[in-house]
């Protein structure tokens, strides 16, 4: 079968053919330029806990860099401090057994300049052998039949690809999806913000601030110090939507000020990087057109309120690499596929919607006030949750209305999870007798079948292997009609012994069942792969091509 083309070797295309790879897909990255990634210390990413997490399981080791986690987070208004948060920001992020008293506190972001988490995963593709990166190669010409796609670039590089399937992950300007003729409303400048990433030392060392109404006179209404490797810090003050033009003297007005009322008088500082950032909220109508499909930019834009654009760009491709990848290797029906715009779109319109009302809210104007307490600290919790991923505004998306969610059976029992929600990072006993994080299972193209088993951990793998429902269990796995691997583990929140946990290879919970049932697990898998595979489709496998 012919590789999958992507288009677009920024964050997200990278990330989508590295998961496609990890899945024994091969791709064809159609990158514009020649690989080389502008130095901008002031344009800098985000991922949360579960995008950091994918990203490092993909082999980019960019996000190990000390400094790239936050120590905690501090919110002030005027003068006075709101709130303290600290933040967890070592190893074995996520569920954590070991913590005896009180809950851990929350897991930080990562922070980084964009260059260097594209240049870690250029690093990262560049072991792939299944990854075929051709620079030089912009898209002018779009086709698709029955069995794939063909396309065209123009010169410098002027040649034509043929692929399975076709994703444009090219931006915000995404050339895939005007030639999929494929509308992108939404709103235009909802924030600005200038920036500037400068070297000193602040008060807080390690810690996010988030300062509203600072009581210097070029505070503006809001201003934000967020650390980043190598003792930088990236400002970001909040500008009037339109207007107000900022020269460097006004930004340099800003720094010395800002850097001032926090520390007392302007401490020594190196800046390295300045801009003027405005955000778009826009979302496309459509993210597939039969073999064509749309992720990151090219399908959305977000980023107001502490939300972020990558964050949800890498969710896309995760979601996206298991299904193509099923399809690639099994076929898929239309109901699989169509899966991908079905969840995804939802989650991310969620999102769009959350941050559009809360905006009059949190910047005046409006109708809205009733929504969220009225207090200072109730507005802070709204953009604390917006910043560090919680809540409507940053929480990991679930897909409860997926077309991939099984009918309810009378076997389906509860358990802390939801089903759709991202499953909890328990430690499993993997098949060859490893004990391993959850996450690091996924994404390698299987179904997961996690057995609750307490008192596992004390065996020998070789005799718990073989008694008790181990063996009707295994026999139930192996008739499974998708590719699935057996995990064990000695508990997972709000589940009893020999609970039975169905997992996508994108860690979200499909079913939960109160002992082993074959027929109900069967049923449940059948309803993750979307059922039926066309027949047309299977014949497509047949074909294979070298991308080398």
């Amino acid at each position: 079968m012919d590789p999958v083309i992507v288009v677009g070797a920024g964050p997200v295309g990278l990330a989508l053919s590295l998961a496609l790879a990890a899945q024994g897909v091969p791709s064809v990255l159609l990158d514009e330029d020649q690989g080389r990634d502008e130095t901008r210390p002031a344009r800098t990413v985000i991922l949360r806990e579960d995008t950091a997490d994918l990203v490092e399981r993909l082999g980019c080791t960019a996000l190990g860099h000390e400094g790239a986690r936050w120590s905690g987070w501090r919110s002030m208004r005027r003068r006075q401090l709101v709130r303290e948060l600290p933040l967890s920001t070592g190893e074995g992020r996520g569920r954590d057994e070991d913590v005896a008293d009180g809950d851990p506190p929350p897991p930080s972001p990562v922070h980084l300049p964009q260059h260097t988490l594209t240049r870690g995963l250029r690093d990262a593709v560049a072991t792939q052998e299944l990854v075929r990166v051709v620079p030089y190669s912009r898209v002018d010409r779009l086709e698709q039949d029955a069995t794939g796609v063909t396309v065209h670039t123009r010169e410098p590089n002027a040649t034509w690809w043929r692929g399975s399937y076709v994703v444009g992950c090219d931006g915000a300007r995404s050339t895939v999806r005007k030639l999929l003729d494929i509308r992108f409303p939404g709103r235009t400048a909802v924030e600005r913000h200038a920036v500037a990433a400068l070297r000193t030392e602040l008060p807080w060392p390690g810690q996010a601030v988030l300062h509203r109404l600072p009581p210097w006179r070029a505070g503006g209404a809001e201003v934000t110090a967020r650390p980043l490797p190598d003792g930088v810090w990236r400002l970001d003050w909040l500008l009037p939507p339109r207007g107000e033009l900022v020269t460097p003297d006004a930004l340099i007005t800003r720094i010395r000020d800002t850097l001032a009322g926090w520390c007392g008088e302007t401490p020594p500082y190196e800046l390295l990087d300045t801009g003027v950032y405005t955000l778009h909220h826009r979302l496309a109508l459509r993210w597939r057109a039969d073999r064509a499909f749309l992720a990151g930019d090219a399908a959305h834009l977000l980023g107001a309120l502490g939300t972020q654009g990558l964050d949800e760009g890498v969710r896309d491709a995760e979601n996206l690499a298991w299904k193509l990848a099923h399809a690639w290797h099994q076929g898929a029906s239309d109901v699989l596929l169509d899966s991908y715009q079905a969840e995804r779109r939802a989650a991310v319109a969620a999102r769009l919607r959350a941050a559009d009302q809360s905006l009059p809210v949190l910047r005046g104007g409006g109708g809205l006030r009733t929504l969220v307490p009225g207090s200072a600290r109730g507005h802070d919790s709204l953009l604390m949750d917006g910043h560090l991923g919680r809540g409507p505004l940053g929480a990991p998306p679930s897909y409860s209305h997926s077309p991939l969610a099984p009918a309810h059976a009378e076997a389906h029992t509860s358990v802390g999870t939801p089903p759709g929600a991202p499953v909890i990072d328990v430690r499993v006993t993997a098949p060859d007798g490893a004990t391993v994080r959850l996450r690091e299972r996924l994404g390698l193209g299987n179904l997961l079948v996690l057995l609750v088993a307490p008192g596992t951990g004390v065996w020998d793998r070789r005799h718990w292997m073989t008694a008790g429902v181990m063996p009707r269990l295994a026999t139930a796995v192996d008739a499974l009609p998708v590719r699935s691997e057996l995990l064990v583990t000695e508990s997972y929140p709000g589940a009893s012994a020999h609970t039975v946990l169905l997992i996508r290879p994108d860690g979200h919970l499909v079913a939960s069942f109160g002992g082993v049932r074959p027929r109900e697990l069967h049923a449940a898998a059948d309803a993750v792969r979307g059922g039926a595979v066309h027949t047309t489709e299977r014949s497509d496998r047949d074909r294979t091509v070298d991308v080398n």
